[in-house]
């Protein structure tokens, strides 16, 4: 009897897979079940509209705008939610005992002691992405919500985008057992960033971009990322500052992950993330992170759900969802601070092992 595999195993030929249902999975946003808190949200910047459209969207009370100049806080207020109290004193809006979730947005500069200050004032905080520069510091705080009773989430939005949504739960319900690699493409137009505030961000792909797949693979594959690899590099012509093309490649104990930045696509943008597990695999693909289908391929067959939803602005109701329901139910929050460090770690090694030419081991670079 040969050893030898038949010619069609040998080149690795397609085979034909029956065509079934798809499982209702628990991917949606979030939503406490009668949980309705009064919600303050400190700054106006670019990416507050977002969060305020997806709250409104949600029927949440957003009854604060802060921000230090007040007439942007007016004028978003003018915009979002006019009936909400308009001003540049953040004590006030953490002293008044009528509120008690803040969403804080500020760049992670000057983001820290504004998490402090809520915290210590007893309340609930979700923190814009990227956390923290310091994971000590992200620790440090995670203790002090621990402490004060609260619950401190961060707001990973991707993590609500649909297509990551379902994969993830798929995942989580066992559907492709045990995660044996993670690797993702985004190829899409990020020259837009030149002469923007982005620009000035060191390692702006890794970091600021990035940061949504690092913790797409840390949610995935908890606890099993032992080194990175990273590079990035200029194009040759273009006019941004900082490097549009980055790639990471992730060691797992058992497994492996890559990521694979292309933010200089001006034409045919593809983004394709794709997970194999010991039971089954993982795809999805379209042209932007708006439109995406996911397919899911296991022994009883193949399948692709119809999702519901958008990752703007779906995803900010969903990162603000689970902070919701965490309290409302006294658990932890799926998107919460101190699981956020992996995440974070993940980022940080990379950023480090770009800047250093080498392999860097995950969680030995505790701030950037």
């Amino acid at each position: 009897m040969s050893s030898e595999p038949d010619l069609d195993t040998y080149s690795l030929r397609k085979a034909d897979v029956a065509e079934v249902a798809a499982p209702d999975l628990p991917y949606q946003p979030p939503t406490p079940r009668e949980y309705k808190p009064r919600i303050a949200i400190v700054g106006a910047g670019a990416i507050a509209p977002a969060h305020l459209d997806a709250y409104r969207a949600a029927g949440w009370e957003v009854a604060a705008i802060c921000n230090r100049t007040a007439s942007k806080a007016q004028a978003l207020a003018e915009q979002c939610y006019p009936d909400a109290q308009v001003t540049d004193d953040l004590p006030s809006v953490l002293a008044d005992d009528t509120i008690d979730v803040v969403d804080i947005t500020p760049y992670p500069e000057v983001r820290g002691p504004m998490i402090e200050a809520a915290l210590q004032a007893g309340k609930h905080v979700l923190s814009q992405k990227p956390f923290v520069l310091d994971l000590d510091e992200g620790a440090r705080l995670a203790d002090l919500a621990d402490a004060q009773g609260v619950k401190l989430a961060v707001n990973q939005n991707g993590r609500w985008s649909p297509h990551m949504a379902w994969m993830r739960a798929a995942v989580q319900a066992g559907l492709v057992g045990e995660v044996l690699s993670c690797h993702t493409l985004a190829h899409w137009d990020h020259t837009w960033v030149a002469g923007t505030e982005f620009d000035r961000i060191e390692d702006l792909v890794l970091y600021d971009f990035g940061i949504h797949w690092f913790d797409f693979v840390a949610s995935i594959m908890p606890g099993r990322a032992q080194s990175v690899f990273a590079t990035a590099t200029r194009t040759g012509d273009q006019l941004a500052k900082q490097a549009l093309l980055a790639q990471a490649q992730i060691a797992m104990i058992g497994g492996q992950a890559s990521l694979v930045f292309d933010g200089a696509t001006l034409h045919g943008p593809r983004d394709t993330t794709n997970i194999v597990g010991t039971l089954g695999s993982l795809r999805s693909e379209g042209p932007d992170l708006g439109q995406q289908t996911v397919t899911l391929t296991t022994a009883e067959g193949r399948c692709s759900p119809v999702l519901r939803g958008t990752w703007f602005n779906d995803g900010f109701r969903g990162t603000m969802g689970a902070l919701l329901v965490a309290i409302e139910d006294g658990t932890e929050p799926a998107n919460g601070a101190r699981a956020n460090l992996d995440s974070l770690a993940l980022a940080f090694a990379a950023i480090a092992s770009r800047r250093s030419g080498t392999l860097v081991k995950v969680g030995t670079v505790r701030r950037l």
